[in-house]
């Protein structure tokens, strides 16, 4: 009975202290209560408190110790080494066993450029224990989310079936791309990222400010006439981690896809690869860089013909734009920047764009395309024919090469 009455007095003791005490104080108090109880006090207020009894006489040879030790020791909560080791530390193979798991066509390459999971993480943990990497789904949800995945909803992206060749040009893709990082040479992914209203208009996300005092945007999203919109196109070097934006006024059409890739080599690229011979472009099938399109080609190959560079290109199929590279390596990034700051003007969108980093070192730039482009342009049969360009033998018109004309 008297233990009953003791346990209950500890105990709401120690639910009313505990919210003020730290991991040390609360072994030491514990460890105090236990010792005035003297003979099984330990089993006792481990019961009431349900710290453990290897705790608590820990508590006690704290206690013990010298006042000036005990001093030193209160800077801390637990000695030097002390506490449970993160799973990596323990486990240094885990990450790249996971990075393996979640490869979409070459399995097991760390460097695929193509990268995505749809494994749940129960399943994905299942895997790694299975290959001696014991480890729960929460901690496979943790070491995702360092790698930059995060849990996405459904987007409508897709219209009808795949086609059958999907996944054979990820891996024609792949390859190409391997290839050219292995051997230090340029390998961009390109695409037209969403167009902005530039004006006080609302931005999705938040951003900190003094509580209460929002800032004040349209209520309206019409397009302001006198500002218009932003057209970035972005251009992301998968070999150095680094990103060319170019942000258009006028029409995203094949001339200005192509001259921001010249403005990506010209401030960027040939300083980091100054005696490269050819370049690798990775590509959406659709819009300004569409595989269809002829002023595309015809501009490539004044593109080849200004840099003299062979250029390979690799267009990924139908429906699958959310798995180049640029999405998830540049824009994602720029779009989590700005998120919550009205884009005012042209200028402040390029600070933005160009304000981008990452923990990985992402370098991002950016500038003004204020140049006009003529639209409803027709490419003749004899300026197409005119225009150097070599089909792969898989899928000539997904994949292709255009090689600079000789200059007279």
């Amino acid at each position: 009975m008297r233990d009953a009455k003791v346990v209950a007095r500890i105990r709401r003791k120690y639910r009313a202290l505990r919210p003020e005490m730290d991991e040390r104080m609360r072994r030491q108090w514990a460890a105090t209560e236990a010792r005035e109880l003297g003979w099984g006090g330990v089993s006792l207020v481990a019961g009431a408190t349900g710290l453990s009894r290897p705790t608590i006489i820990t508590g006690m040879k704290e206690l013990k110790l010298p006042s000036k030790k005990r001093a030193a020791a209160a800077q801390r909560v637990r000695r030097p080494g002390g506490g449970r080791k993160r799973l990596l530390d323990v486990d240094p193979e885990l990450a790249s066993a996971l990075e393996a798991l979640i490869e979409p066509v070459t399995r097991g390459d760390p460097e695929s450029p193509l990268r995505w999971t749809c494994k749940s993480t129960r399943r994905l943990a299942e895997e790694l224990t299975r290959q001696n990497h014991p480890v729960s789904d929460r901690t496979v949800a943790t070491l995702l989310k360092e790698c930059g995945y995060s849990l996405q909803a459904n987007r409508k992206t897709r219209e009808g079936q795949s086609h059958p060749d999907r996944n054979a040009q990820f891996e024609h893709i792949n390859g190409y791309v391997l290839r050219f990082q292995r051997r230090g040479r340029p390998a961009i992914s390109v695409d037209t990222k969403k167009k902005e209203l530039v004006g006080d208009f609302k931005n999705a996300g938040r951003e900190w400010r003094p509580q209460g005092t929002p800032e004040d945007v349209r209520v309206h999203d019409f397009q302001d006439k006198m500002l218009g919109k932003a057209i970035p196109y972005g251009v992301y070097d998968m070999v150095s981690n680094q990103g060319w934006v170019s942000v258009g006024i006028d029409h995203d059409t094949a001339q200005f896809a192509t001259n921001s890739i010249r403005r990506w080599w010209t401030r960027m690229g040939q300083r980091r690869f100054p005696h490269a011979t050819q370049l690798l472009i990775t590509a959406d099938g659709g819009g300004s860089n569409s595989h269809r399109s002829r002023l595309w080609k015809v501009s490539l190959q004044a593109l080849a013909d200004d840099l003299e560079l062979k250029l390979h290109v690799c267009h990924f199929p139908p429906g699958t734009s959310k798995w180049n590279k640029i999405e998830h390596r540049l824009f994602s990034f720029i779009t989590q920047n700005w998120r919550g700051k009205p884009l005012v003007s042209l200028q402040t969108i390029v600070n933005l764009i160009a304000s981008t980093k990452t923990r990985k070192g992402l370098v991002v730039k950016a500038a003004i395309d204020t140049k006009q482009y003529e639209t409803e342009i027709k490419v003749t049969d004899e300026e197409l024919a005119r225009v150097k360009l070599k089909p792969h033998e898989f899928h000539g018109d997904w994949n292709y090469t255009i090689t600079p004309r000789k200059k007279l």
